[in-house]
């Protein structure tokens, strides 16, 4: 007969600790254990009568460093260790058993466990107080690395949990010049520095790799406190695993099936380009006032209704209420950001919610004027890693870039188009931006964006033309097609400000009605004049 510790009353329920759905299971005597991150939860009637809590050295940590993390021991009347505590910066504490493997978690006041508490011991240091940050997998291990580091060192809560932890802290993390992953040296560690490290720039990841002993704390035990600083110090910069050379790994390569693009709100731009898939950058180009912002709220609203994928929505020039009202107005078919429209707002808000259907998949992105192209490049890895976005609207990216001039524009359009370009085949998301053209149809300020995007499309208007349907249409045309080379004419659109739409036409080959038509010359794309066709 199973005792009471042994008889199971539930099982695959959700962890509090590590975030897993169903890896905890509970017991007939009250406890519960999570067999994805390893944590003990005590009944809730266990007693804190009749103890002290202490300091101590422990597994060669030095009672200094055990004081200034604030880990501290549980002692018994008769002077027996039974467990130690780590305490978070929200107040509440991870306890590690003594005389069994596990943990268990004790809330705060506020009932609040450590699931968003984040890091451990990242409120020992001020953020970007220092130009490296080490995160270890584990309490113990942070300890170790700041006996023989004396620099800002915190840990995950477990490997399960790891980009979870970093996700809460991301901003204190990414503070820091440098970003020092020792994860542990096993299957578990492997992956966890697989997802954090993609959370922020490569250029700043070092990985500290362990060789013959599992983590920091096992070094420290056997007295190698200079080989594991000399570790630390060799770490080099992380690296994807990318390079591939077997037959095998060609073979599972190969066995990968086409990607599906999601189709443009457009039948012939779809035609063209197979659609929007992760992995390639879609640059629309065009003069201002054409009505970019008007396509990019078409294909948002395509994209948010015919996939469960989160969308990221970097609007550099737009309020983020007009925003919404663009993508309500498009779902009602109606213009109601109008002063006439008379819409109420429970009606606004039910649109909206139609549109995205549910919470946290629509990221909306504040820009604040930051000239800095670094702070965008977060941003969108954040979105991506984070936030799980799987398409990323930015319009548009002169904005980025607003406050430099001259020469230091283009390099710092270069160095954004490239970087971006960079991650989006790092991370396998769908990059939709736009960029302003000069009167010689040349992206703004550099040429480069054209030069690393996948798929170049332009937009055509002519805003002073006689005709009313002639200036609200606006033609689509296919520069530049890595995916599968297709180019040329995609469309002529027609907008309805009556209802918020767009109809599609078709236009010849040999020209199409408008003034001004894009022309390759010498790698530059200008403007001339074009063949009516009647």
């Amino acid at each position: 007969m199973l005792r009471p510790d042994q008889t199971i009353v539930e099982s695959h329920v959700a962890c509090p600790s590590c975030g897993s759905s169903d890896a905890r299971t509970n017991y007939a005597d009250g406890h519960g254990f999570c067999f994805s991150c390893s944590t003990y939860f005590p009944p809730e009637s266990v007693s804190r009568e009749g103890f002290t809590y202490e300091c101590l050295p422990w597994r060669n940590i030095d009672k200094t460093v055990m004081s200034f993390f604030d880990v501290k021991t549980k002692i018994d009347t008769e002077g027996k260790p039974l467990a130690v505590g780590f305490k978070y910066s929200n107040g509440s504490h991870k306890v590690r058993l003594l005389d069994k493997k596990g943990f268990y978690i004790e809330k705060n006041s506020n009932g609040e466990g450590t699931e968003k508490a984040g890091l451990f011991g990242k409120n020992r240091f001020a953020a970007g107080g220092s130009k490296t940050l080490t995160i270890t997998e584990g309490e113990i291990d942070a300890l170790s690395y700041y006996q023989v580091l004396r620099s800002p060192v915190v840990s995950v809560q477990s490997s399960a949990c790891a980009v979870r932890d970093c996700t809460v802290d991301y901003d204190f993390v990414n503070s820091f010049d440098k970003i020092y992953l020792a994860f542990d040296n096993d299957a578990a560690g492997r992956d966890a520095l697989r997802g954090v490290a993609k959370l922020f720039d490569y250029n700043k990841v070092f990985h500290v790799r362990f060789s013959n002993r599992k983590d920091a704390n096992e070094y420290l035990q056997a007295g190698e406190d200079q080989e594991l600083r000399n570790i630390w110090h060799n770490a080099k910069k992380y690296l994807p695993e990318s390079i591939v050379s077997s037959f095998d790994d060609f073979k599972q390569i190969l066995s990968t099936p086409p990607k599906e693009g999601v189709p443009y709100p457009f039948t012939k731009l779809t035609e063209l380009t197979y659609g929007i898939r992760t992995g390639e950058t879609v640059l629309f180009t065009a003069q201002e006032k054409v009505g970019k912002t008007e396509l990019m709220h078409f294909i948002e609203h395509k994209l948010l209704k015919e996939t469960p994928d989160n969308v990221a929505a970097i609007y550099l020039e737009e309020p983020k209420a007009r925003h919404l009202q663009a993508l309500a107005g498009i779902e009602l078919s109606r213009p109601v950001h109008l002063p006439d429209a008379r819409v109420e707002n429970t009606e606004l808000f039910s649109a909206v919610q139609k549109v995205i259907g549910k919470d946290d998949r629509l990221h909306l992105y504040s820009h604040f004027g930051s000239s800095d192209p670094d702070v965008i490049i977060d941003v969108i890895r954040f979105l991506v890693s984070a936030r799980n976005c799987r398409y990323v609207i930015l319009d548009h990216m002169s904005m980025v870039v607003s406050g430099n001039s001259g020469e230091d524009e283009r390099r710092a359009l270069d160095y954004l188009s490239t970087r971006l370009e960079m991650m989006v085949k790092e991370l396998d998301f769908a990059l939709i931006m736009v960029s302003h053209v000069n009167d010689q149809g040349q992206t703004r300020g550099s040429r480069y964006p054209t030069k690393v995007a996948d798929i170049t499309v332009t937009a055509t208007r002519d805003l002073q033309h006689p005709d009313l349907q002639e200036r609200n249409s606006i033609y689509l045309r296919v520069l530049y097609n890595r995916f599968c080379g297709k180019t040329g004419p995609a469309g002529k659109i027609v907008y309805d400000q009556d209802t918020c739409s767009f109809k599609e036409e078709e236009y010849a080959d040999g020209g199409f009605n408008h003034t001004l038509v894009p022309r390759h010359d010498n790698d530059n794309w200008q403007y001339g004049e074009r063949q009516i066709v009647a």
